[in-house]
């Protein structure tokens, strides 16, 4: 059976910050326009979190059972290393998303019932994402999720359910935060081409090939800058706190271009995340700082 500690390292917190930017920074539009609501801005927090937990605990049981995580190079995979048992994680997945699934119905019942759907797509994507017979994650749509849920849902959605309105300056941070989630995919990918090229895995990554793949890892970097400028441009230039996300992300970007294969890509994924949260937190205070 799995220690507490590796059903830990199993939920991949490298990753969470990737659920944590969106919310704040949805929370930072809203707050800007004197409309956050603390209570909804923490359980979206806990359905981001929760969802994120969820899907990497689908992940690990659904390339488990399948052998992808067979010769895995990076975090500890619970089924693919065999220290757990895959109707174990399946049942982790679950109670995961069930736990984003009770929170997201608060939400639904105190500002729009029609978010429920919205909810369960979520679930849906974070289950296909690897599982199932014809999981989209192998067929090179896995980055075009994470931006549309982890990136355009995650920040705009928690802009409406406090603000009940769309505002350009969530949008554009959501293509910001999106942009980085992205880029987070991209490396973890790019490290794994090697072994998901033989299970026949084929993330973009995979169908880009190395040399492009890099330069897509930049230029997603490069995108939430652009975004960024945006958000300023709507909101206030206190926004470009947020730039504080280019110094753990230009030591990313110069790791990725210089070429670094397998283990030595470890070390981009806390870079990313990292950036991420930043980017997050910086928008966040800049937005209230400026408000």
């Amino acid at each position: 059976m799995a220690t507490a500690a590796q059903w830990v390292e199993g939920a991949r917190p490298r990753t969470l910050p990737a659920a944590v930017a969106p919310v704040l920074a949805g929370t930072g539009v809203a707050a800007h326009l004197d409309q956050a609501v603390w209570w909804k801005a923490v359980l979206a927090g806990v359905v981001a979190l929760a969802l994120q937990v969820g899907v990497n605990y689908a992940n690990d049981y659904s390339d488990g059972i399948r052998g992808t995580d067979a010769d895995r190079v990076g975090p500890l995979r619970l089924v693919g290393s065999g220290v757990a048992a895959p109707g174990a994680v399946k049942r982790a997945a679950f109670a995961a998303f069930g736990v984003a699934a009770v929170a997201g119905l608060v939400l639904a019942a105190t500002t729009a019932w029609w978010l429920v759907a919205v909810g369960a797509v979520c679930v849906v994507a974070a289950w296909f994402y690897t599982g199932g017979s014809k999981p989209y994650g192998y067929l090179g749509l896995g980055e075009v999720m994470v931006f549309v849920f982890f990136g355009l849902v995650a920040v705009v959605g928690t802009t409406y359910v406090q603000t009940e309105s769309w505002p350009p300056a969530a949008v554009y941070a959501a293509v910001g935060i999106g942009a980085i989630a992205c880029a987070l995919l991209v490396a973890n990918n790019l490290r794994d081409i090697p072994t998901d090229e033989v299970a026949g895995k084929r993330t973009l990554a995979v169908l880009l090939g190395d040399g492009r793949t890099r330069a897509l890892f930049v230029v997603l970097l490069g995108a939430a800058v652009v975004a960024l400028v945006g958000v300023a441009l709507e909101t206030t230039w206190w926004a470009l706190l947020a730039l504080a996300a280019a110094l753990p992300g230009s030591r990313a970007a110069r790791i990725v271009a210089r070429g670094t294969k397998g283990r030595g890509l470890v070390p981009v994924l806390q870079l990313t995340g990292t950036a991420e949260l930043f980017y997050g937190v910086g928008m966040f205070v800049g937005l209230l700082v400026g408000r």
